[in-house]
């Protein structure tokens, strides 16, 4: 009986869902933008991108008097710009074993490494959220330290369904030897498996190696320079598409220290600028917390013009703080200056997005396969190299990641 050979079809079938099965931190995050594309007969091209708007906010009117309110929506974008892939050598003998000892040799190995490199990408967006606990360097070490995550959520009313938190290797260990008084079987089994560590106070916690490090600027503690730095909504959109994403802006800053250096993701307050629920505008007993949205250099003076987020609005139905800083205002970072460290981070789903589309199917590609699968497309190509008389076959995948609403989420610590 002749061999029968697998074909294109059948191994992108089974490539699109282990890679599904393979994914953690994206996973776990909001994956329904594929639908705001649209549909396309042969597929999308990198750099393809979609608005998408943002709902209003309003604040409760106090007696009989109607106060009619603007209705102002916010934008954001996510574009596909991320275009992964992996290229094998499936042999004719490859080809002739059941798609389950394939998957198991060749294709299962390559989606982990895929998978890996999506799930890096979501946990890059670490850098969007400026809600920053615990204590930099710490290993998650009590169930205490774990709760301050789900404190501040709490205090910025974030809803509790949908609710994950990614931690470190060695977060992870800290979190479970803390809770070894406890019987816990996901510890053990799913830990090992998947990376999900269980559900802990609502919240669905997992392991990844792919929780990034950030590396802080050479900056130091520095002042705001300048009076009436607050901005108001209209204005933030106003601004342009680089920051009314994020509902950023410019902030001026001195004594950063000659040449001192801010790095993306950089979280710093500033003095009595305190926080407030975004939702009933309640001034909160904290203070504000800001990230730096691009790297920025002091000048030879110390003084930056530095993107950050959120913007600072002291009033009305988007106010992000309860007063606008005075000049000379004391700017402190959380962390010390070039200095590494773990970003666990604990979010609602809604606060990051992962957007998988299709990609084009090329002219004058034979044979060429699109599977789609639960939100993933994944796109298989085999082709000859003549030159070296080897059959190669190439499997690529287009995505972007979004950090959507970066109020939904926080950077946690022990």
């Amino acid at each position: 009986m002749a061999n029968q050979f697998l074909t294109a079809n059948v191994i992108a079938k089974a490539a699109v869902k282990i890679l599904d099965n393979e994914l953690v931190a994206a996973s776990k995050v909001f994956r329904g933008y594929e639908n705001e594309f649209g549909s396309t007969v042969n597929g999308y091209e990198k750099g393809s991108s979609v608005t998408i708007k943002k709902p209003p906010q309003f604040v409760v009117r106090d007696g009989d008097v109607a106060a009619p309110q603007d209705i102002t929506e916010g934008t954001t974008s996510v574009t596909v710009d991320k275009k992964k892939g992996i290229d094998l050598k499936i042999t004719s003998t490859d080809r002739t074993l059941s798609i389950g000892e394939l998957s198991e040799r060749v294709i299962k190995p390559a989606m982990i490494t895929l998978a890996n490199q999506v799930d890096q990408d979501v946990m890059s967006l670490y850098s969007s959220v400026p809600s920053w606990v615990g204590t930099p360097g710490t290993t998650m070490g009590s169930y205490a330290g774990f709760l301050r995550g789900t404190t501040r959520l709490n205090n910025g009313s974030v809803p509790k369904d949908s609710r994950f938190c990614m931690l470190s290797p060695d977060d992870e260990s800290g979190l479970a030897a803390a809770q070894s008084t406890f019987y816990n079987d996901k510890l053990v089994a799913d830990a090992y498996r998947d990376g999900a560590v269980g559900r802990i106070a609502q919240v669905d916690t997992y392991m990844s190696q792919n929780v990034p490090v950030h590396v802080t600027g050479t900056r130091s503690n520095g002042t705001v320079a300048g009076a009436n730095q607050g901005v108001t909504y209209t204005q933030v959109l106003a601004n342009g598409v680089a920051v009314k994403d994020f509902g950023g802006q410019i902030l001026n800053m001195a004594g950063l220290g000659a040449a001192g250096t801010l790095a993306k993701g950089d979280v710093f307050t500033i003095a009595g600028v305190f926080a407030v629920n975004h939702v009933t505008k309640q001034v909160l007993p904290y203070l504000r917390q800001f990230t730096v949205l691009n790297a920025a250099v002091a000048d030879g003076s110390g003084a930056a013009a530095v993107n950050i987020a959120p913007a600072i609005i002291a009033t009305g139905a988007f106010a992000t703080v309860s007063a606008v800083p005075a000049n000379g205002a004391v700017v402190s970072w959380v962390g010390a200056a070039n200095t590494p460290y773990v970003q666990n981070i604990m979010a609602h789903k809604s606060a990051f997005a992962l957007t998988c589309v299709p990609l084009v199917k090329p002219d004058g590609a034979v044979s060429c396969e699109r599977e789609s699968y639960k939100g993933l497309s994944v796109r298989l190509i085999p082709y000859y190299d003549g030159t070296n008389d080897v059959s190669n076959w190439r499997l690529d995948i287009l995505y972007g990641v979004k950090a959507v609403d970066p109020r939904l989420a926080t950077r946690i610590n022990g």
